[in-house]
């Protein structure tokens, strides 16, 4: 097979108004590896072949009369199935809704499709996004492709979408987070995800697990990507979004402002104790590299522990995901999830007092954080404290969630971005926490970050599947 699944959206989008490329060239190559090797990675719930097929010939004639379209038209995606698209079946990773048909099409699909993306299918979940390993019990699990030998953690709660784009079976994908679900399978699976500021971008029209916290986003193979993607999703007009490619040369993220004199807050000697010997060697190694390129580095010392915030994040989403689930989980016990349903049903248990003075406390550590990042630009840590690990060895009751539930606690930004690969060849996540509306800023850093290290977790994956 042909290397266009590993390649970059902005790059095909370039290769189309070179003429180089053809919409049903790079559809076909899509749903040829979907057919070769989807069966063992379980990525997909459900592919569009037909209606991906159509949508490439249309985009085909399109770009064959010199129309002039955006960089997204022609470049094909997946939604991760929470996300709804009228007419079609949305399950919510549970058996409890596999025959449940959209009768809306969320905004940020709208957006996607008005830009000319072409949709592959839709990529497994966790049920109703509740967990952060990327397991589900009766659709199947997805495989992490960085092992081809042995199953382990692909991430979750988007767990198809992060195998999908890192086995080349989608070009992107669309993920949510609300406490680390579009950056927790972006790591494990060696891809980029941001986790996009609270309220930035439309969740209407996507299953909801938490409405305080819940946060749609871009997964990709670059910073670009996922740059591009954001700018889309946000609602930017193609022909503004053309321009500002046009400006930075393709890449998407602006060249002309570097991170000299940017100053990031990095783990404590407590905080550093929790992680994995390799991964807190690549994650040194990748504060060697931004520290080189001019980015000031100090201690940082958090008013409230991570661990605190982990546990205040769960009251939150364990109490409204039994607001919005709860009834399915009373009533459809042997359609569910026996892993998910405990997480469910445990937000039954909360008080209302509880619950409200977590939204209150919230609010209280969102000021006192931001106060103690005052003359930050932001902070970074590893995505996840430790590389995937066996499917075997998974604690349903536990999380791998540690360092990424603070982003959605304290309503921040936040990109995972590969920082290399362990002894056994597993990828590892850099985070990059930025306040809320810095997007662009989270992404520069990323972007020269990724330059740097000259796409350091990135290799093309085809020699493993096959």
């Amino acid at each position: 097979m042909s290397d266009i699944g590993f390649m970059s959206i902005v790059d095909i989008a370039k290769l189309y108004r070179k003429k180089l490329l053809h919409p049903t060239q790079v559809v076909d190559e899509y749903l040829n590896r979907i057919a070769a090797f989807d069966a063992k990675l379980g990525s997909y719930q459900e592919v569009y072949s037909t209606s991906a097929k159509e949508m490439a010939a249309i985009a085909g004639e399109v770009f064959d009369s010199a129309y002039p379209v955006g960089p997204f038209y022609g470049i094909p995606f997946a939604l991760k199935d929470i996300v709804h698209i009228e007419g079609r079946v949305t399950t919510g990773g549970s058996r409890a809704m596999a025959n449940s048909i959209s009768t809306e099409t969320s905004v940020v699909a709208q957006r996607l499709l008005r830009a000319g993306g072409i949709l592959l299918g839709k990529t497994k979940t966790v049920e109703v996004a509740m967990g952060a390993w990327g397991t589900n019990q009766n659709f199947g699990t997805p495989w992490n492709p960085w092992d081809s030998s042995i199953a382990r953690t692909p991430g979750g709660s988007s767990s198809g979408s992060g195998v999908a784009v890192a086995a080349g079976l989608a070009a992107c994908a669309i993920g949510t987070d609300t406490g680390g679900s579009v950056r927790i399978p972006s790591a494990w699976c060696g891809i980029v995800g941001l986790k996009t500021s609270e309220g930035a971008i439309s969740t209407e029209g996507i299953i909801p697990l938490s409405h305080t916290l819940d946060t749609v986003g871009p997964m990709g193979r670059c910073v670009s990507d996922v740059a591009l993607m954001y700018e889309i999703m946000r609602g930017l007009d193609p022909t503004a979004i053309e321009t500002m490619m046009v400006e930075t040369d393709g890449s998407m993220v602006c060249k002309e402002i570097d991170i000299k004199r940017m100053h990031f807050g990095v783990l404590s000697a407590k905080e550093r104790a929790i992680v994995d010997p390799e991964v807190l060697d690549l994650y040194d190694e990748a504060l060697k590299t931004l520290k080189y390129l001019g980015a000031e580095l100090s201690t940082f010392n958090p008013p409230i522990s991570f661990d605190k915030m982990k546990a205040a994040t769960g009251t939150i989403i364990f109490s409204e995901g039994y607001h919005h689930h709860g009834e399915m989980y009373e009533n459809a016990t042997d359609l569910t999830d026996s892993n998910v349903r405990p997480r469910i049903m445990s937000g039954r248990d909360i008080s209302a007092k509880d619950y409200i003075e977590a939204l209150l406390n919230r609010k209280i550590h969102q000021k006192q954080f931001l106060s103690s990042m005052r003359g930050l630009t932001g902070l970074l840590t590893p995505t996840i404290a430790y590389p995937a690990i066996r499917l075997e060895s998974v604690d349903e009751d536990s999380t791998p969630a540690h360092f990424t539930r603070a982003g959605n606690y304290l309503g921040l930004c936040g990109l995972s971005i590969p920082m290399g690969l362990t002894s056994k060849g597993l990828p590892a996540g850099l985070q990059i926490l930025g306040r809320n509306d810095e997007e662009s800023t989270v992404l520069i850093v990323g972007s020269a970050f990724e330059e740097a290290v000259a796409g350091i977790g990135h290799p093309n994956l085809n020699n493993l599947l096959n």
